[in-house]
This record gives C-alpha cells, sequence and structure tokens, in this order.
C-alpha cells in the first residue's frame, strides 16, 4: 500500500502541467487582436510616428500588455492556497479602497473612480470585482454553507451589494451594475429560479412601462400572475373557486384575494404570488420616478433614445449611430488594418475604450467581429468547462464567477455598440485601452487558473 501511494504521488503533474494552456493561448490571442484594434483606433492618417512609440496609446498597450503578463507569470508562481487564505483581508481592502476613491478621485467626464499616481490613473471597481468573486469563493465552501438558506444567501447579498454601493457613490453606474453577473454564480449554486424570473420581469416592466405606458405593463403582470396560479395552484381549490373565475380580477384584486385564500388553505404559494403581483404593479409606478429623479440626465437620454422615445444623433444618439456607421463600413471583410475612416477620422467618441469593438468592425468586417465573437465564446466555454471540473467549492464558485463577469461585459459591451443594450459604459476584455481593465482581467482569469492548476494536489 505505501509502494501504490508513492506511486501515485509521482504521477501527480507539475504546476506546468496541471496548468490549462488552451485558455492561455485564447487569452493570447485576444491580446493580439486587442492591441491591433488600440492600433487602428489610434493611428490617424499622415502621421509620422510609430504605433510602438511610448508617447501613443498604440505603445502604452504594450507596456500594459507585458506587465499583465508579468503580473499573470506571478500569480501562477504563488501558491493558490495563499490566494484562498486571504480571501477575506482581500475584499475589505478593496472595500476600504472603493470608500476612500472619491475623497481621492479627480472628475473624469463626471466620474470620481479614477485615483492618479504619477502619471498614471487605476480605477479600484476594475479590480474590486476579483476582491469580490474571492470573498463569495471562500464564504459559500465554508461547511455546511446552502445558498438556498435565506440566511446565508442574505449573507451572498450582502457581499455583492455593499462594493455595488461605493462604486454608485463615485457615479460609476455602469461598474457597479456588472456585479449582478454574479447572481448567475449564485443560480448555478442553488439559488431560485424565481429570483432570477422576478428580476427579468423588473427589466420587462422598465422597458414597456417607459416605452408603451401602463396599459401593457399591467396586461403582462396579469398575465405572469395568471400563470404562476396555474402552475402553483391547487388542485382542491379548482373545485370550491367556480373554474379559476377569480383570475378575471384585475391584478391589484386578485393578489388581495390569493392573499385570502393563502390564510383560509394555509398555502404558501398563493401568499407569494400576491406579493410578485403587488410587488409588480408597486415597481411600475416607481419606475417613473426612478427614470426622473434618480438616474443622472445623460443616463435618462441614453435610455430614452435607446427606446426609441427621443431622437438625439448629436447628442445621446451619436456615439451608437457613429460606432454602427463605421461596423456597417466596413462590409464582409472589413477596410483593412488601420485603413478605416470612421474610426481614423475620430467620429466615434471613445473608439478605443467603451467603443473599440466598432474599430474591428470595420478594420476587419463581419469576418472579423465573428472571429472575435467565437474566441470569447470559446473562452467562457471553456471556464465553464474549467469551473464544472473543480473537486473543491471554492475554485468552482470561482470559477463561475469569473465566467459571469467576462459573459456581462462581452454581453453589454457588444450590445451597446450595436444599439441593442443601455450605453453604460464598461470595457471590452482584453480589448479596450487601459491598464486598470486589462490588469483587472489578467488577475481574474489567471488567479482561476492557478487554483484549476492545484485541483491535482487534491485529487493525489
Amino acid at each position: 500500500m505505501p509502494q501504490k501511494l508513492l506511486r501515485n504521488k509521482k504521477k501527480a503533474p507539475s504546476l506546468w502541467g496541471s496548468i490549462d494552456w488552451l485558455t492561455i493561448f485564447i487569452y493570447l490571442v485576444l491580446l493580439a487582436l486587442g492591441w491591433m484594434s488600440v492600433c487602428g483606433a489610434c493611428y490617424e492618417f499622415g502621421g509620422t510616428g510609430s504605433i510602438f512609440e511610448f508617447s501613443t496609446r498604440s505603445g502604452m498597450q504594450i507596456v500594459w500588455i507585458g506587465t499583465s503578463l508579468l503580473l499573470a507569470f506571478i500569480i501562477l508562481m504563488t501558491d493558490d492556497r495563499i490566494i484562498e487564505s486571504f480571501s477575506y483581508i482581500i475584499y475589505i481592502g478593496f472595500l476600504a479602497l472603493l470608500f476612500i476613491t472619491p475623497f481621492m478621485a479627480h472628475d473624469i467626464k463626471g466620474s470620481m473612480s479614477w485615483i492618479k499616481i504619477g502619471s498614471f490613473s487605476i480605477q479600484p471597481a476594475e479590480f474590486a470585482k476579483f476582491g469580490v468573486a474571492l470573498c463569495l469563493a471562500k464564504v459559500m465552501s465554508t461547511y455546511g454553507f446552502d445558498v438556498r438558506n435565506w440566511r446565508d444567501f442574505a449573507i451572498c447579498i450582502a457581499l455583492i451589494v455593499v462594493p455595488m454601493g461605493l462604486i454608485i457613490m463615485q457615479k460609476e453606474t455602469g461598474s457597479a451594475l456588472v456585479y449582478t453577473a454574479f447572481f448567475l454564480m449564485l443560480y448555478r449554486e442553488g439559488m431560485s429560479g424565481s429570483i432570477l424570473f422576478i428580476a427579468l420581469s423588473a427589466v420587462i416592466y422598465f422597458v414597456v412601462g417607459v416605452r408603451f405606458g401602463w396599459l401593457p405593463v399591467m396586461i403582462i403582470i396579469q398575465i405572469f400572475t395568471i400563470g404562476l396560479v396555474l402552475v402553483y395552484g391547487r388542485s382542491g381549490g379548482k373545485k370550491r373557486l367556480g373554474r379559476w373565475l377569480y383570475l378575471l380580477l384585475p391584478a391589484p384584486l386578485l393578489a388581495f384575494y390569493l392573499l385570502y385564500l393563502s390564510l383560509r388553505d394555509r398555502y404558501l404559494p398563493y401568499c407569494l404570488i400576491a406579493l410578485f403581483a403587488l410587488g409588480s404593479v408597486g415597481f411600475y409606478y416607481s419606475t417613473d420616478y426612478v427614470l426622473n429623479n434618480i438616474l443622472e440626465t445623460h443616463q435618462q437620454k441614453r435610455i430614452r433614445v435607446l427606446l426609441g422615445l427621443e431622437d438625439d444623433p448629436r447628442g445621446a444618439g451619436y456615439n451608437v449611430i457613429q460606432a454602427k456607421i463605421a461596423i456597417g463600413s466596413g462590409g464582409l471583410q472589413g477596410k483593412g488594418f488601420l485603413n478605416g475612416t470612421q474610426t481614423k477620422l475620430k467620429y466615434v467618441p471613445e473608439q478605443d475604450t467603451d467603443f473599440i469593438f466598432c474599430t474591428v468592425g470595420e478594420e476587419e468586417g463581419f469576418v472579423g467581429c465573428a472571429i472575435v465573437l467565437l474566441l470569447f465564446l470559446s473562452l467562457i466555454l471553456r471556464l465553464l468547462h474549467l469551473a464544472e471540473r473543480q473537486a473543491h467549492t471554492f475554485g468552482r464558485v470561482y470559477g463561475y464567477c469569473v465566467l459571469s463577469i467576462f459573459l456581462f461585459h462581452v454581453f453589454i459591451n457588444v450590445g451597446m455598440v450595436l444599439g441593442l443594450t443601455p450605453v453604460i459604459g464598461i470595457p471590452l476584455p482584453f480589448f479596450s485601452y487601459g491598464g486598470s481593465s486589462l490588469w483587472g482581467f489578467t488577475i481574474l482569469l489567471f488567479v482561476f487558473l492557478r487554483i484549476d492548476a492545484g485541483r491535482n494536489r487534491l485529487q493525489h
């Protein structure tokens, strides 16, 4: 027996043999394509400077890429058990940094989220996602933790909501919304699907209510409520209630009648459905107040333009219109590297950061866009595979956190460039110019790769 154990120990692969090189390959390809896109977005016709000069953004992006690779190497050489043991400290440290950021930051286009260090600026919100993911993984891997327990679920919500609130204080609503991606991980770990249904319903109420008014929303609430009653209704109640004629009541009256039934029959689902219906009505009537009194003026404009309530081609809708023109002008195969006209003539604002995907569309065309999206899809599917093969809850939860964040960023960023989602100002991973986002995504990814590489230690 001792000799058998010794043989198994010798067979355990080394660190470099345990690393998932396919994910690293995808990462490197995305970095290369991202740098080419930054070059295309920053290059000027007739310019005399080289794209490799550090005085240009394309040159500086090489610095960010180089330091990211160094950072990735350091993470891979660090024992994943050390990273896990410091999870709470890292989370608390980022909370403190987020709290002091507004007092140290400079106002950049209305945002107080950037801290200037010498000639560089960093955005703590980009790194805090790593701290939240680590802390969630650590908490949810403790013995006896069950996200289906309301107390444990409340702990997870608090860990997510607190940094979101601190980021909103920095006037960075877009960066705060990224943290809602963690709910996908919670769903994987056992969170009730009804919570996702409620969140989706809220989005539908907001969009339909703002766009079409109160009547379509009330119809939708009525349909949702009736559907829930039909799914969760009791067979005994059918006979006593005259073939469900009470379902013809308007949603608010139906909700109160369901409350009565829940008390009479001691049936909790009726009470929950009633609360859902009443909450839906209350949420709809609060949307007008939120839109006009809580959201910033530019955010209100963007939502109204997106929903077709306003036409502002020189204001809130300018970025998206120009981005669509740039992508459409690329055609099937694009205009070629550094040959784009819309981006070279600076028609698209923020074309090297939030709207960099339009550079891909103009220079590389539909083919280039498809390749980039397929690479992101490959990365996300690979992360899904790696997360599912984890032997420990900590690794699986952290992996799903990373996967969810990448999925949210890609979906929303590409969607806002195409005019399908609101413009909330979040970067495209590994493409958008800047050190904070590139370092933040690199840390997220390579910490997970290091955790995955350590899984063999648990199996041997």
